[in-house]
């Protein structure tokens, strides 16, 4: 059965959307620790991101890079990354921007109207 992950590449669910090449797709997180809170997942999927193949996981890396130096350069926030690993079986890394919203474990709420202002501040275009 397709992982909640798959099915929002597919577009049966619907996200806000930031980032997609063939090997990436990068969103908001619905459930977010920080103001700006992305999910960085590979197209292929593998429950764990050791799992995945040295070309997924360097696509997947490369990803996280430049969002994150994008996000860092929008945002004027550092970014931190995280791997849990436990909450969707599909690899995935977020990346979250440390401002003064952050706190380990904790979730913010936003409108749907705010997510798609922080999805357009954060989209990326190559």
């Amino acid at each position: 059965m397709p992982s909640i992950f798959t099915k929002i590449i597919q577009g049966e669910i619907p996200c806000y959307k930031i980032y997609e090449d063939d090997k990436t797709f990068a969103f908001l997180d619905i459930h977010p620790e920080s103001k700006g809170h992305v999910l960085v997942i590979p197209k292929n999927e593998v429950d764990k991101i050791y799992e995945l193949s040295d070309e997924d996981y360097q696509a997947l890396m490369a990803t996280v890079k430049k969002l994150s130096q994008h996000m860092e350069k929008v945002l004027g926030q550092r970014t931190l990354w995280k791997v849990v690993g436990t909450d969707v079986p599909h690899a995935h890394v977020h990346l979250m921007p440390l401002d003064e919203s952050w706190q380990y474990g904790h979730t913010l709420e936003f409108t749907p109207e705010e997510f798609e202002q922080i999805r357009a501040q954060l989209e990326y275009h190559e």
